[in-house]
């Protein structure tokens, strides 16, 4: 699977006036896996498209209320790369995904089982053939890293600073096996332990905080790196000392090359940026060269 890069100029940090955003103390920093570590979002966000967009074909030839004159088709559209793929199923289990975009079209499906094979026309089933995409995917592919996140990883740990990575994906382990990256993290948290323990998703800070206290860390004394609005806000509601949003200029075919940057500092992110290596470590305090600051955030 191949993303659509939007080719729109964004600004870089010496573009911002306010100076660098600085982050109080911190004993940890907790890193969300796709997007941010790994170079996979544009895999899932295709997925979704793909499993969306076959779904809402099939459905709309077999409802004859759309073949009348005059009827509403707007629930059939396309599933939308950019607003869709941002708004409900980025950054969220894969069920709580299928439900928010279904929601989103006024449709209910049976909720069904964790097991439902992918043919199944459930909740469950739509997320388990989501999830067969994203598997064959990763058995074909070798996945790549960030190198400006390596390189800040490598920063962290020489200054004593404590890393996670937490994920809605039940796929995390494979991920970072196959990055081979999964040696760097001192706790992970991700969409089988949700599962296992009943932890809500994102949106929700429950990961946040699990991932936390198996770190052995406040939330204080936390600072959260997410490129999903939804892991932005579950950093924002759960009290956590500094959020970084990453904008990768990933808004999937939008025309507008701010909007994913606009949408990252209304959930809540302290500080936003291209990329990690815009991020540097000072002692325990991390400093941001901004693409953008929320307004009151430590400078």
């Amino acid at each position: 699977m191949t993303g659509t890069q939007v080719s729109t100029p964004r600004p870089s940090a010496a573009d911002d006036p306010a100076g660098p955003v600085t982050s109080p103390e911190l004993d940890a920093v907790l890193f969300d896996m796709d997007g941010v570590i790994t170079d996979t979002a544009t895999v899932h966000a295709l997925a979704w498209k793909r499993l969306f967009d076959d779904f809402l074909a099939v459905r709309a030839a077999e409802d004859d209320t759309t073949a009348r004159p005059g009827a509403d088709r707007s629930w059939a559209r396309p599933f939308d790369l950019s607003e869709d793929y941002r708004r409900y199923v980025d950054g969220r289990p894969r069920y709580d995904g299928v439900e928010s975009f279904l929601r989103s079209r006024s449709i209910t499906l049976p909720y069904g089982h964790d097991d439902d094979p992918p043919t199944a026309i459930t909740v469950c089933g739509l997320g388990n053939r989501k999830d067969g995409y994203v598997k064959t995917w990763l058995a074909e592919n070798q996945v790549r890293t960030y190198p400006g996140t390596m390189t800040f990883i490598a920063d962290l740990h020489a200054a004593g600073i404590r890393t996670a990575v937490f994920s809605s994906s039940c796929n995390a382990e494979g991920v970072l096996t196959s990055a081979d990256v999964i040696d760097l993290f001192d706790v992970r948290v991700d969409g089988t332990d949700l599962s296992r323990l009943g932890i809500p998703g994102k949106p929700h800070p429950a990961m946040l905080w699990e991932t936390a206290s198996r770190v052995g860390v406040e939330p204080g004394r936390t600072a959260i790196v997410e490129d999903a609005t939804s892991g932005v806000q579950a950093g924002k509601d759960g009290g956590f000392a500094f959020v970084i949003g990453i904008d990768r200029g990933t808004c999937y075919g939008s025309s507008d090359g701010d909007a994913c940057r606009r949408a990252l500092l209304a959930a809540g992110a302290s500080v936003v940026v291209d990329d990690l290596s815009e991020v540097t470590v000072a002692g325990r305090r991390l400093v941001a060269g901004p693409v953008a600051a929320a307004d009151g955030g430590a400078r």
